[in-house]
């Protein structure tokens, strides 16, 4: 463990170093964040996911500086060219943007004009106009270093070629490279224009076919939507607006008083900066741009992704699913408790009177035959239509209709893992069957799609790939296990998220399931192929089992500590589940007697908390949520109308809300309060129910704006 990177980190987090040393050490152990923050806080300090997350993510920024620093000084030694000041200047770096930089003048490269001008013979000359040597005029001795055959032919050719590689020197300055690509980080500019003939094509960007705005306030899907732009076509992009001062600095810090030839040396610098600093730099400030903006972008994907899937589950309950259409008909499912397949048929309310009748006919028979405690219905095209059509039936009141998110829904139905569970069945079966199971419980189902197929993001596709697969997996993992998981009935997928499986040992737990029936106690889970003792600690308490004979199975307390409540029952003269069914019996504990070496106040509050409400949900209690009727599609919509609506997504520069009406309107940041916002996630979030005012609507590109003020 690098103690140097433990008290780095301690100041830039502002984390005591001891805690993160403590967390360092859990974490090259192979402990998952999930479970360091639920049951290590007397190790770690009571630091919680993000912090734990933070450290972990420096951690390995800092061993990935090193690997590059020590593949630098090894190529450095091999190749002669590691000085004592050099390596002490490389061991000092603190980011790889300065290792880099000084690194540069060393790594090889392709033949430049500097390389060509050296081969000539003229390194000496441009070392003699560079530097101050007493006594000595190099414009007196230019003449000497015209060598035809060398093909310097004349004096000016040999000060060119002086002057290329000064230029080469002064462009693999790390001093002024840092300086110079602080300026333009501060004080530059993104300026973007359209490509000329492009106009008419690239509509979608004309608000930037003539855009300037400071580097440093560029938000994130500016950025990212002008490098869409860029990329596609149609736009150029510049960084720009220091070269005045970057040119002050650079002759400042390169023309000396003595200098001997300083028009010569001038020439050269300005040079250096229009073809060799500049673009490099531009290519360096526009990558901190787009990390900048990925970075916001997949915090942002992250936070709509972490309330999506835990948005409120309906429950165990019998559900009819329908994913809606209207010349294919609507797919209508019909699941049990436990979200099995128990009918499938496809219903044509949307076609002829006769048709529509005997739809009528189907849904009411089917919810008679399968006790049907809640319709689901996909939001998608003819969602609205069979809303209204199943209004009209007259359905019991117990009985609600609610419209479900279906975004992934088609990419669910085609997976291998919707084959698996459905090999009998097509797609059309199996995406109804997935808008059911949304709605039983969303995090259960969403973990089968891939999390940027969901329709949450902000320019997903954009972004840094490895970087969002990152923080989406920490975001389902983090959500999968504070939850918890039901280990008898869980899917692979969801079992493979808890801390400390993964996708084989979810297999293997599956595997043993179907052959040897149900768990019967947390304690089994260790007859599991391949699932040794470290998978056991990590996943034990995440999983619950009820009905076990072990009544704690069923809560978050850990295996580890079930010694613990035994002697909590055992001092109140009462058995384990005694103590969980009585409040009077828990508050007769005194939580300062069972403090140890190992279990603190932290854990003890967790215990008797998990013992008040074993394996208690975390999500908000399910509100069935009904859009405005007779708003159906956007053409119903009139300005100043108020309608209910649910966020699908929230960006940096809004929410976008569906009102029903197959196309999501936009709440812009100025419009989602009466009050300065900076953030809009400070006051929305994901299936979040709003009530929205209409503001515009433009029906020719699909756009609705509106108000929450």
């Amino acid at each position: 463990m690098n103690i140097h990177h433990i008290n780095k980190i301690a100041v830039e987090l502002s984390i005591a170093p001891d805690r993160v040393k403590a967390t360092a050490a859990l974490l090259s152990e192979g402990a998952t964040v999930p479970f360091i923050a639920r049951y290590r806080k007397e190790v770690t300090g009571s630091l919680d996911e993000v912090a734990i997350t933070a450290v972990r993510d420096r951690l390995e920024q800092l061993d990935e500086l090193d690997k590059r620093r020590d593949s630098i000084l090894s190529s450095l030694d091999e190749r002669g060219l590691l000085t004592d000041e050099l390596k002490d200047q490389l061991e000092k770096a603190k980011t790889l943007t300065v290792l880099e930089d000084l690194y540069l003048p060393f790594r090889p490269k392709r033949r430049t004009r500097a390389t060509i001008a050296k081969e000539k013979g003229l390194e000496l000359l441009a070392r003699c106009l560079f530097e101050v040597l007493p006594g000595f005029d190099p414009m007196q001795k230019v003449l000497e270093f015209v060598d035809s055959e060398k093909g310097v032919r004349s004096a000016e050719d040999a000060l060119a070629g002086a002057r290329d590689i000064i230029a080469e020197w002064v462009s693999e300055d790390a001093d002024a490279r840092a300086a110079l690509r602080e300026m333009l980080l501060t004080r530059g500019k993104i300026t973007s224009r359209v490509v000329t003939g492009k106009e008419e094509e690239g509509t979608k960007f004309n608000d930037y076919y003539a855009w300037e705005e400071p580097v440093k306030a560029a938000p994130s899907h500016r950025i990212l939507a002008l490098r869409r732009g860029e990329r596609e076509g149609f736009l150029i992009l510049h960084i720009t607006g220091c070269d005045d001062e970057a040119l002050r600095w650079l002759k400042t810090h390169f023309i000396k008083k003595d200098t001997p030839a300083p028009g010569q040396v001038e020439l050269a610098v300005t040079d250096s900066y229009d073809r060799l600093l500049l673009p490099s730099l531009e290519t360096d400030v526009r990558l901190a741009l787009k990390t900048r903006a990925d970075e916001e972008a997949i915090k942002v994907f992250a936070d709509n992704l972490r309330q999506l899937l835990l948005a409120s589950p309906l429950g165990e309950k019998s559900v009819m699913a329908i994913d809606p259409g209207f010349r294919t008909g609507c797919k209508v499912a019909c699941l049990d408790r436990q979200g099995k397949l128990l009918r499938f048929e496809t219903i044509y309310p949307h076609s002829s009177e006769k048709q529509s009748a005997e739809a009528g006919r189907t849904i009411i028979e089917l919810c008679e035959a399968c006790a049907v405690d809640a319709i689901a219905v996909g939001n998608g095209t003819a969602g609205r239509e069979t809303e209204a059509f199943l209004k009209g039936l007259q359905l019991p009141d117990r009985i609600p209709v609610v419209s479900v998110n279906e975004s992934g829904a088609s990419i669910y139905s085609a997976s291998d893992v919707a084959r698996e569970e459905f090999p009998d069945h097509d797609v059309t079966a199996r995406g109804a069957v997935s808008i059911g199971r949304r709605l039983m419980d969303p995090l259960a189902e969403l973990v089968k799609i891939d999390p940027k197929s969901i329709g949450v993001g902000q320019y997903q596709h954009d972004v840094n790939q490895v970087a969002l697969k990152k923080g989406l997996d920490d975001v389902v993992m983090s959500c999968v296990n504070g939850v918890g998981v039901e280990l008898n009935t869980a899917s692979p997928q969801l079992l493979s998220y808890v801390s400390g499986l993964g996708a084989s040992l979810a297999k293997n737990i599956v595997s043993y399931r179907i052959e040897n029936g149900p768990f019967k106690t947390r304690q089994d889970l260790k007859k599991v192929p391949r699932l040794g003792p470290r998978a056991f600690e990590q996943a034990a308490g995440f999983l619950r089992i009820r009905g076990s004979s072990e009544p704690l199975d069923a809560s978050a307390v850990h295996p580890e500590r079930y010694s613990l409540v035994e002697a909590m029952a055992k001092d109140a003269g009462c058995t384990v589940k005694d103590l969980m069914a009585d409040e009077a019996l828990r508050k007769k504990i005194d939580l300062s007697h069972y403090v140890s070496g190992t279990v603190g106040m932290p854990t003890l509050t967790d215990i008797m908390n998990e013992l008040a409400r074993p394996g208690r949900d975390p999500r908000e209690q399910f509100q069935t949520f009904v859009f405005t009727e007779g708003i159906e599609k956007i053409e119903d919509l009139k300005r100043g109308m108020k309608l209910c609506g649910i966020v699908t997504n929230v960006t940096a520069f809004g929410a976008f809300i569906d009102i029903g009406v197959h196309q999501d309107g936009l709440v812009h940041i100025s419009q989602l309060a009466n009050k300065f916002v900076k953030n809009p996630a400070d006051v929305v979030k994901v299936h979040q129910h709003v009530t929205v005012t209409v503001l515009s609507v433009d029906l020719a590109r699909k756009r609705i704006g509106l108000s929450m003020k």
